[in-house]
């Protein structure tokens, strides 16, 4: 089956961040959509106001009709669906076309030069980078991103075909399904090992990924990462490189060094050093279109930023709120130090929902380490998303390990009360599972904090 002989396309996951990017884009080009979700959520909610059907009970009977021809309909399904899911089954046993998200992905991206952003951080972040860099410099690009861009209140962009922008998520070894023209790797940090079993087997991943790359396609590495490459780094020897960088009015000014010129006084707003990389690493490859590198440069400063990427949700004299996605030990001590440099000698108060039991069981000692660093921390209870428990693996056993006694565990529904008796000058909610639904109800109750 080609794209063009599907008429209808099913989502087993719609409301994923990755599936509801490829659920607006098979709209997008006039093709019927529709699909289950386990739960209701804003985003699903938004996918429903464009007209796509979604129920979240897993029953065929609840398909509607339509997307029951195995001639015409493509099934789409993320890796979070456990094999159990009666519809997945369904459409296994009934002669359907049944691809993973990132085989879709790739087949979209094959007959486009694409840009590719890989690592175990820092993904969705460059690459909503990297289409404001190409939207500002008129190139007709597509992007599905990893989350929803500030700069385009979505996570899929459509401004033509000849040049497409993916995260290349190692997660189940998506990313090597696609065949992209120029690629990143900005970390490699051991994650997801209860698909890899081992750093190394990531790394060597990792390796693959970047033998993937089309003929004469181009890999950007962050500058110490063991794999070669175009380096990018700070203030470091690296061939795209950051010097001088300080700190002006909440974001950064600095000079960016390429291997044919130096442009100096470039600004950038998002704080944080590992976003300073991920503007510098979009911004080289944004160059290989051709676009002027001044140009490029001077749009890094309109960056606006990406939903629960160290956003912020009140900024008052007094009093400030930032929200961010950290889910692992490495994105825990990247917020930690841009709060720092942003936000020098405050009381912080760090709430922390860890995501996943493996995980968590796998970093717990680096989990208590991260998150000892803050004031004061709060800890909810471990978000499961798609795992069973793990005996002795909890919230509980994990305080017990944080070397710091201004540390407490807070159910979910007294946790805007814990907020208010603590009264931080910063406050910071940090993990990759519900707390996202948390944060507009606690901005709604510390508004006028300062």
């Amino acid at each position: 089956m080609t794209l063009k002989d599907i008429h209808n396309v099913y989502f087993i996951g719609v409301g994923g961040i990755g599936m509801s990017a490829l659920a607006r884009y098979f709209m997008f080009i006039k093709k019927d959509v529709a699909g289950y979700d386990k739960t209701k959520t804003p985003l699903t909610e938004a996918l429903s106001e464009m007209g796509i059907r979604i129920h979240y009970n897993d029953d065929v009977a609840s398909i509607d009709g339509r997307y029951m021809d195995p001639s015409n309909t493509l099934i789409v399904y993320t890796p979070a669906v456990p094999d159990c899911h009666t519809e997945y089954q369904y459409f296994l046993q009934h002669g359907f076309t049944v691809k993973k998200r990132s085989e879709v992905l790739g087949i979209i991206t094959r007959d486009t030069f694409c840009f590719a952003v890989a690592g175990t951080h820092g993904k969705t972040t460059t690459s909503s980078i990297l289409a404001h860099l190409l939207n500002e410099a008129g190139t007709p690009f597509t992007a599905f991103l990893g989350g929803i861009s500030e700069d385009f209140d979505s996570n899929f962009l459509f401004k033509g075909t000849e040049y497409s922008v993916v995260e290349a998520d190692e997660y189940d070894r998506s990313f090597l399904q696609l065949q992209p023209n120029v690629a990143c790797i900005t970390s490699m940090d051991a994650d997801h090992l209860d698909i890899y079993g081992s750093n190394d087997e990531l790394i060597r991943s990792f390796g693959e990924f970047a033998d993937k790359l089309e003929s004469g396609g181009k890999l950007y590495v962050r500058n110490g990462l063991p794999l070669q490459g175009i380096t990018y780094g700070i203030d470091d020897d690296s061939d795209y490189c950051i010097e001088n960088p300080r700190v002006q009015e909440g974001g950064y000014i600095f000079d960016l060094v390429t291997p044919e010129l130096t442009l100096t006084g470039v600004k950038f707003n998002k704080p944080g050093r590992h976003n300073l990389l991920n503007g510098l690493v979009a911004f080289a490859m944004a160059t290989e279109t051709g676009a002027s590198p001044r140009l490029l440069a001077d749009a890094l400063q309109s960056f606006k930023g990406v939903q629960r990427r160290f956003s912020y949700k009140i900024k008052e004299d007094g009093f400030v709120f930032i929200d961010d996605y950290a889910h692992h030990p490495t994105e825990i001590d990247a917020v930690y130090h841009a709060i720092s440099e942003m936000h020098p000698n405050k009381k912080v108060l760090a709430v922390f929902q860890p995501h996943l039991f493996t995980r968590t069981k796998d970093f717990a000692d680096d989990f208590a380490k991260s998150l000892s660093q803050f004031n004061s921390i709060v800890l909810l209870d471990i978000y499961p998303a798609r795992e069973e428990p793990i005996e002795g693996v909890t919230s509980s056993w994990l305080l017990n390990m944080i070397d710091n006694p201004m540390k407490k565990l807070v159910e979910k529904s007294k946790l805007i009360d814990e907020i208010k008796l603590q009264n931080p000058e910063v406050l910071v909610t940090m993990g990759a599972g519900d707390i996202g639904l948390e944060v507009s109800k606690i901005k709604k109750e510390l508004e006028y904090a300062g």
